[in-house]
């Protein structure tokens, strides 16, 4: 009788050598033994090997939560106007630009996952190349759009006050945007090889130097919305540094990186495929968050600045709800699996036509006015969270595999274990038929060089529109005493009580 995954099937039989047959310790084994005895080795060592890393990824994803979560404290002490302020900016930085690198940055999880699982090292080092290049040009079109952030809450119907204060937020975050969008390519280099502890140890030094920088910007030198705006771009272009002087310390790169190659420049096509629907997703999901922002703006000061509060805080008590849980695990398993154009188009229905609608009448008609929008994001989640177990029930887990090792159809780049590229493209010719032939010089001077110009354009675009359209007549006036308004704003009444941080 077969007995695999058995405490019997593990014993060494008599007179033979003892062979070691689980990887893990002697010590969690037995525990995982006497607690969850009725599941399979196989199922034990799975969910030991988990387990182990979920503790260090919970910890530093709470720490880089506690990164605006303090910046929002600290502004709590400067008045409501500035908390509002605050908010707005963190929500126009969240819908153009930290979904943007987000979304994109999924594209090397999925990669950089497949490719790291097929044991072709070298290839991981050319896909964060890749992305490098790819992320650095979206910057450019991102900073087009936040130097104009200013009118485009006005024309929301935004107070004139929060929004020149919500200005200067962004315009300060200016610098940060790159370092943001090199930290998340960073994680999931680390994270999809399985190191999670520098992101760790980055992140509560970058959380101790964003403590002290907002105390002595606001506190000390009483710098006021300035300062935090100072602050806040130096917590993000510190976990960067960080995490970057880490990997380069410890010599994590030595195995996957080769060096700057113009490898970097191929295959964006097959990057941008997982890219776009991967950004889609992210943005479905951040922009309903902070559309709740801009409504909450409608409704005044106060609850503008208390929904902010309540995204802050339920950006870490969400990781507890069961509902929520279930949702990000099966999108996590929907992009590793090269899935993402589904939970996109899951994000557009669940969030937009159901979600969204709910909320506002809530919100609105029932005069629920936060507690309405935040029932109507309820119920859009736990429908989300259904349909995503159903469908990774359903999911054919052995074309999934196959599919992650080889390319589905001819137009994509297989990644698969190879020990050159040679044998590489010729897996890829017996799978599919015929070999994607690589750019050549010409063609990638001609095709990256418009790429980099039309990102350029864009931004001299967004400058220019930033000269020369006027700002409403209405928010001029409110500037009429900017000189004495900027003083009243920067310099709080009453000392900040820090004792509550």
């Amino acid at each position: 009788m077969d007995k695999a995954g058995t405490a019997e099937a593990c014993a060494p039989l008599a007179g033979s050598e003892q062979i070691t047959v689980a990887t893990v310790p002697a010590a969690k084994q037995s525990f995982c033994s006497s607690v969850l005895g009725w599941l399979p080795l196989a199922y034990r060592e799975e969910l030991w090997h988990v387990l182990r890393l979920t503790g260090p990824l919970l910890i530093s994803r709470i720490l880089n939560f506690l990164l605006p979560f303090v910046t929002t404290i600290f502004c709590g002490h400067l008045g409501n106007a500035e908390l509002a302020g605050y908010a707005l900016a963190s929500a126009t930085i969240n819908v153009t630009t930290t979904a943007t690198g987000c979304g994109l940055a999924l594209a090397c999880d999925t990669l950089v996952s497949q490719t790291f699982g097929s044991k072709n090292l070298k290839r991981v080092g050319e896909i964060l190349q890749r992305s490098i290049l790819i992320l650095s040009l979206f910057c450019l079109p991102c900073w087009a759009i936040l130097i104009n952030a200013e009118s485009i809450l006005l024309s929301m119907k935004q107070a004139p006050e929060v929004a020149r204060i919500a200005q200067l937020y962004v315009m300060a975050f200016l610098p940060a945007v790159p370092a943001m969008f090199l930290h998340y390519l960073q994680v999931s280099y680390l994270q999809n090889q399985g190191i999670i502890l520098p992101q760790m140890f980055t992140a509560a030094a970058a959380n101790v130097l964003n403590l002290a920088t907002n105390y002595i910007l606001l506190h000390s030198l009483k710098l006021g919305v300035i300062g935090s705006a100072m602050a806040n771009s130096l917590s993000q272009i510190s976990i960067c540094l960080l995490l970057f002087i880490y990997i380069r310390v410890k010599k994590l790169h030595v195995k996957t990186w080769d060096g700057w190659s113009t490898s970097a420049l191929q295959e964006w096509g097959s990057y941008m495929k997982l890219a776009i629907p991967s950004t889609l997703m992210v943005c479905f999901e951040w922009w309903i968050y902070e559309i709740g922002g801009f409504l909450a703006g409608m409704l005044g000061e106060v609850d503008l600045a208390a929904q902010h509060v309540l995204l802050e805080i339920g950006s870490i008590a969400y990781m507890s709800d069961i509902s929520v849980v279930f949702q990000c695990v099966c999108s996590g398993i929907l992009l590793g699996a090269g899935k993402q154009k589904i939970a996109a188009l899951s994000n557009l229905i669940c969030y937009y036509c159901i979600g969204l609608p709910v909320g506002i009448s809530l919100m609105f008609l029932a005069e629920l006015r936060i507690l309405g929008l935040w029932l109507g994001l309820l119920i859009c989640v736990i429908i989300q969270a259904c349909f995503f177990t159903t469908l990774i029930f359903k999911l054919n887990w052995k074309k999934a595999t196959e599919q992650a090792q080889l390319t589905g159809d001819s137009s994509e780049v297989a990644y698969v274990q190879v020990s050159s590229r040679e044998q590489e493209k010729s897996a890829v010719e017996s799978e599919c038929g015929e070999v994607k032939a690589l750019l050549s010089v010409k063609q990638l001077v001609l095709r990256r060089g418009l790429a980099l110009l039309s990102t350029v354009l864009i931004l001299i675009a967004g400058v220019t529109v930033h000269l020369i359209c006027p700002l409403p007549q209405a928010f001029i006036h409110s500037q009429s005493n900017l000189t004495v308004d900027f003083m009243n704003f920067s310099t709080p009444l009453n000392p900040l009580n820090l004792t509550l941080i």
